[in-house]
Order: C-alpha cells, then sequence, then structure tokens
C-alpha cells in the first residue's frame, strides 16, 4: 500500500501555536518501536531548518515537534526518508491496527510449530539415528518454513526496512540469527548430519513473540491511561471582561493575558498567576503530592 504523506497546508492547520512565535505538529508515527528509533528521530529532525525541538512519545507512537516560521519544515519528509510512515495525530480516533491480533496470532504459530518440532526432537536427542534421525529432521524443517514465514514476518519486515534506509534496529539481529540457524540446520539436515537446530530457532521466536505482545499491550494500556488523564483536562474557562462582562472561552482560544475566573472544584485549564482570591489545589496530577496546596494572589498555578 501507499502512504500519503500530509500536505504543508494540512500540517499548518492541525498545528498550534505554543507561545514565543512557535507551532507544534504531533505526529503518528505506528513503526517507532524502540530507544533506537527514538534517538534517530529526534536527531534527524533537530538537524532541520527552523525545527527547534523534537520529541518522541513511544506508548503513543507519537512525535511532537516545535518549529517556527511562515514555512513547514520538511520534517514529514524526514521521516519518510527513514523509513517511517507518517500521518496526523489525532487523539480522537483510537487505533484501529490490528497489531495485536497479528502478534496473537504469530504466537499462536510459532508455539504450535515449536512444540511439534520439539517432540521430534526428543526422538532425535534419545537416540534416533540414519533415516528415521533424517526423516525427523525434513520433518521439523517442514514445518518451521510456515512458522518462520509467518510468525517471523514481523521480524523480517521491519529489519528488512530498517536495512533498506541504511539503519538498524532490534529486529536486524534477531532475523539474522533465526534465519542463519535455520539455514545451518537446513544445511547438516541435508547432509546428514547429527544435529539440526530447528526447534531452538522456531522457539527463539516463540519467546521473543510472547515478549513482544506483553510489551505491546502494557503499552496500549499505558496509552490508556495518558488518554484518560488528557481527558480529565478543562476545556474552557471563564473569562473576565470590562465592566463585570464574562465569557466562556475554550482553551484554544484563551490568550496571555486574559483574566479568567475559576469557581470552587474547577479545574485549571491553563497556566497562570492568581491575582485575586486563595484555595487549595490538588496538584497531584503535576507534582505527584497528594496534599492540597494552598495558593494566593501571586502564586503561580499550572494546568
Amino acid at each position: 500500500t501507499t502512504s500519503v504523506l500530509p500536505s504543508g497546508q494540512e500540517i499548518r492547520l492541525a498545528s498550534r501555536l505554543v507561545g514565543d512565535g512557535l507551532r507544534q505538529t504531533d505526529l503518528s508515527v505506528p513503526t517507532v518501536h524502540c530507544a533506537a528509533c527514538i534517538q534517530r528521530i529526534e536527531t534527524a529532525l533537530a538537524k532541520l531548518d527552523r525545527v527547534e525541538s523534537a520529541r518522541v512519545n513511544l506508548s503513543m507512537k507519537r512525535v511532537s515537534v516545535r518549529w517556527r516560521g511562515d514555512e513547514v519544515p520538511p520534517f514529514v519528509l524526514a521521516l519518510g526518508r527513514l523509513g517511517y510512515q507518517v500521518h496526523l495525530f489525532d487523539p480522537e480516533v483510537g487505533d484501529k491496527n490490528k497489531t495485536l491480533s497479528e502478534l496473537i496470532r504469530a504466537v499462536s504459530v510459532a508455539g504450535f510449530a515449536a512444540g511439534n518440532i520439539m517432540l521430534l526432537s526428543v526422538s532425535v536427542w534419545s537416540g534416533a539415528e540414519g533415516a528415521t534421525r533424517d526423516l525427523f529432521h525434513w520433518v521439523s524443517a517442514l514445518i518451521a518454513i510456515p512458522a518462520l514465514a509467518f510468525a517471523g514476518g514481523i521480524f523480517f519486515r521491519s529489519a528488512w526496512n530498517a536495512l533498506r534506509h541504511g539503519r538498524m534496529n532490534m529486529d536486524v539481529p534477531i532475523a539474522v540469527g533465526v534465519s542463519l540457524a535455520y539455514a545451518m540446520s537446513l544445511y547438516e539436515t541435508i547432509n546428514h548430519g547429527d544435529h539440526a537446530y530447528f526447534d531452538a530457532s522456531v522457539s527463539l521466536l516463540f519467546f521473543l513473540l510472547i515478549g513482544r505482545t506483553l510489551d505491546h499491550v502494557m503499552r496500549e494500556r499505558a496509552r490508556t491511561a495518558v488518554n484518560g488523564l488528557s481527558q480529565l483536562a478543562a476545556r474552557g474557562a471563564m473569562v473576565l471582561r470590562g465592566e463585570g462582562a464574562r465569557d466562556y472561552l475554550p482553551v484554544v482560544e484563551i490568550e496571555p493575558g486574559m483574566q479568567l475566573l475559576i469557581a470552587a472544584g474547577e479545574r485549571i485549564p491553563v497556566d497562570g498567576k492568581i491575582i485575586r482570591g486563595s484555595s487549595d489545589l490538588d496538584c497531584s496530577l503535576v507534582s505527584g503530592e497528594s496534599t492540597p496546596r494552598n495558593v494566593a494572589p501571586g502564586v503561580p498555578v499550572q494546568a
């Protein structure tokens, strides 16, 4: 499939002002999956003109780019050259990909193949020789082929994509190790060797896929928790106008210098400073402290 990259106009419309002439654009990068990806993306984007900073959120698979100027920097093209699929991040749209289902199917296939090959290997380890040993090796080789092709496809595709763009990731040594183990075992089988390691190559895939699945589940839980916290944020606030007038404005329309009226029990919508009044604020989401903090005029507060 061909990925359609967002245009400069779309990126500018999707970006938001964050102050001091900076704009922030959030991009979704579904194929980022390790620390090496984070370092590579942040380093590449930081080298672009007009890009002030780039931060990767691995749990959300999101890249936040802060830039300045009227012309959008070519950070989408830069990510494309690194081999990453990119589209605009939309927090309202859930992750519809079938990564977890694919991982579960891969684990099932690898587990089934590893179990059956292990049963055949037990016979060889128990002393089977000659034609019987060769037969069990050939059957193991045939069972391992679909397991490597389907279950190992997750690692092979990622490794090939990385090598094709002149970089390395954690899946490259996995793909190389599994392939070499199978190739060596096939060579031994063809030459009637005593030892073959089809069970090792498929079992390695099985356990690696279990780890990848658990990692994916934990990341999804973290993403759900982050989305839940974001839903707690205030959507707007009451703005005090001249002559006692009041208007309720969404957060995106609140500008520096405006005076806000925060009633008891309401959430602080934006960072600011207390002008009048005092209260106890629950700052646990910001500071981690469960004890409410007393605030008075002149004290800064965070959203």
